[in-house]
């Protein structure tokens, strides 16, 4: 079986097990674009989505391993950064970017807060900060998830923090599919960048 092939049973697969397109694309490392195109395959005339798939689970699925991610994201970021005021709050993206800000939160003593994306509400109109981890309003905030693929996500946090009175200092990613500096003024740092070379 193609590598292709094994996406397009594992996307099948979390789509038979309920998931949204939107967590399917998070547990797979792809666009949602891609998860589609992954879906509906048996359609003519439908190119193939340009994405490249990540899979870290040797990584994401030991602690140990983990935690040394999650150290390399923050040495990452101190190391490059210009910041000089203190980080108040680490905010890690559901679901792979919860256990990372969950280690880096421990490690350095800052506040946790989740946000959980639009693309994993069924309605799919907004993303929120739950209400069972710390509160960001007038916090300075680092964002932590595992890839950008898209970006959607990560401008949508932005906006979102902005509009409730947080300050997105950071983007902290493992891996850059886009290979951007900043998204929407907010600096990203990642310690792998992904360039597909056509």
């Amino acid at each position: 079986m193609s590598s292709l092939e094994e996406l397009m049973v594992k996307a099948k697969d979390l789509h038979t097990d309920g998931h949204s397109d939107g967590q399917i694309a998070d547990e797979l490392s792809l666009s949602v674009d891609t998860v589609t195109w992954l879906l509906t395959q048996g359609k003519t005339g439908v190119a193939v989505p340009k994405d490249v798939h990540i899979d870290w689970t040797n990584v994401s699925s030991n602690a140990g391993l983990l935690g040394g991610i999650s150290s390399m994201l923050m040495a990452n970021f101190e190391s490059a950064s210009e910041e000089e005021e203190a980080i108040d709050a680490v905010i890690g993206i559901s679901v792979s970017g919860v256990p990372l800000a969950t280690l880096i939160a421990a490690e350095d003593g800052l506040n946790l807060a989740i946000y959980h994306p639009s693309k994993h509400n069924p309605e799919g109109k907004n993303g929120s900060i739950s209400g069972n981890f710390s509160k960001v309003s007038q916090k300075r905030c680092i964002i932590v998830d595992d890839c950008i693929t898209t970006g959607n996500t990560l401008t949508e946090i932005v906006n979102y923090l902005r509009r409730h009175k947080a300050i997105p200092v950071a983007i902290c990613v493992i891996f850059d599919k886009r290979g951007v500096k900043e998204i929407e003024g907010v600096p990203v740092y990642s310690l792998f960048t992904i360039k597909r070379i056509d």
